[in-house]
């Protein structure tokens, strides 16, 4: 996989919080209707702080769609992809990706 950064190609959705020789967390924020930029993660756990209803753009053209509640966590291995807010609200998030 070739590693596409959030925080350099998505600035205006991706902050990184802090970052050590373990893990990097990211704040990302999605306006409602607003589509990320393609970038990747490492494996990554995701907790929705806001969530909202979104289609997630694969890399090999594929995409899915998901109702994320307020408060859901979850896993993924590593993958790039893109996010659509397809919702009426927001999205804010805090991402922690390990670092291998």
């Amino acid at each position: 996989m070739t590693y596409i950064d959030p925080v350099q190609v998505s600035s205006h959705n991706y902050r990184s919080l802090l970052e050590n020789e373990q893990v990097r967390v990211l704040e990302m924020t999605l306006k409602a209707g607003e589509t990320d930029t393609t970038h990747s993660h490492p494996s990554e756990t995701v907790y929705f702080i806001k969530g909202t209803k979104v289609k997630i753009h694969l890399a090999d053209g594929d995409s899915m769609e998901a109702e994320i509640p307020d408060g859901h966590v979850m896993w993924h291995e590593e993958w790039t992809h893109r996010v659509e807010n397809q919702g009426t609200s927001d999205i804010l998030a805090i991402i922690v990706e390990a670092k291998q």
